[in-house]
């Protein structure tokens, strides 16, 4: 079933991933977006350093399998520093006028805002509601994980992959988490590195991490951010991430390249416009794309719907099938070899 084997989709350029948000607490919406896009065909789900989240993403897979069918790799995310990528939004209420027609809840696509301020247990850093503020009160607060509980929850998620969020000029921080994650390395399917910025920035510092890289014993990945936490929703966002990949392609290291923080129903086509996704024996600069916020809204109306009748989506007959064509449509997997 090479449409859904994680490893085949990787080689064959199809590989498709699902970032839940790297906050998102909200089990019963982490375990219906893993049920929909892995009914999907999605290869990989990324979710937070969390057993809660992870026991509630591994559900929604379990749910969704066909009998013989490869179940999509779970991945779990981690920061080297204070990355903004992972963020929650954060304002006083006091400071509201009373007036304001509060644009930052229409925007709130899982609906974490209200008059008493930011339900940090539902906000997954989306960054929507930062630039809709009429008075510029919402700002973005890091959310972080302390290194001593973090070999610990590795060890309960028992994830198949790792990704580890960075940017230019972290190096050290970065080596001091390599370092700190040797002995789950040899365990993993997968390593991902998801950085972004500048092209002269960025393409040095892969260079420098990939002289750390080849020497560990697990595959790794370049997770390029073209537009980190920007809603992933329109065409500039999505040329934005391919320009991205067509520069690492074309001067950074080896490795695979899946593009990410800019997603969208646009972006396939402009990969195959550049040239980035291999025709027949060649093989693709492009490995695959991650959907994170334009996968999640796709859902919300769904979700919304089904919370609504208080049952999870994926028990909502009605619901399901159309949710798993939308998502389905989303992936574009049609365009990858041997989807």
């Amino acid at each position: 079933m090479l449409g859904h084997d994680p490893e085949a989709a990787l080689r064959h350029g199809c590989w498709r991933k699902l970032i839940c948000g790297a906050s998102n607490q909200d089990l019963a919406a982490i375990t219906d977006l893993a049920w929909v896009y892995t009914r999907a065909g999605i290869h990989c789900i990324d979710v937070a350093p969390d057993p809660a989240v992870v026991a509630a993403a591994r559900q929604g897979i379990a749910a969704a399998l066909d009998p013989g069918q490869p179940p999509p790799w779970l991945m779990v995310s981690l920061n080297d520093d204070t990355d903004p990528h992972f963020r929650k939004a954060h304002f006083d209420p006091r400071h509201c006028p009373a007036d304001c027609p509060r644009p930052c809840e229409a925007a709130c696509p899982v609906t974490a805002i209200s008059t008493t301020g930011v339900a940090m247990a539902r906000c997954y850093g989306c960054g929507r509601c930062l630039s809709v503020c009429p008075l510029g009160l919402i700002e973005e607060r890091p959310w972080r994980l302390e290194r001593s509980q973090l070999l610990e929850i590795l060890e309960t998620c028992q994830p198949e992959a790792l990704e580890i969020h960075t940017r230019p000029g972290a190096f050290s921080a970065f080596t001091q988490l390599l370092a700190l994650l040797q002995p789950l390395l040899p365990r993993l399917r997968l390593l991902a590195v998801s950085a972004g910025g500048p092209l002269a920035h960025l393409v040095p510092y892969l260079w420098q991490l990939h002289g750390l890289l080849v020497t560990q014993p697990v595959p790794h990945l370049w997770q390029l951010d073209g537009r980190p936490m920007s809603g992933d929703l329109g065409r500039g966002t999505a040329h934005a991430a391919v320009a991205l990949a067509l520069g690492v392609s074309r001067h950074g290291p080896p490795g695979l390249i899946q593009v990410a923080g800019g997603v969208n129903r646009h972006t396939q086509k402009l990969l195959d416009r550049h040239g980035l996704s291999g025709h027949g024996e060649k093989p693709p600069a492009v490995a695959g794309m991650a959907f994170g916020g334009a996968a999640r809204q796709l859902l919300s109306p769904w979700l919304t719907v089904a919370q609504a009748r208080g049952k999870p989506l994926r028990q909502n007959h009605d619901l399901a099938d159309g949710a798993v064509r939308q998502a389905h449509a989303l992936l574009n997997l049609s365009a990858g070899s041997g989807a």
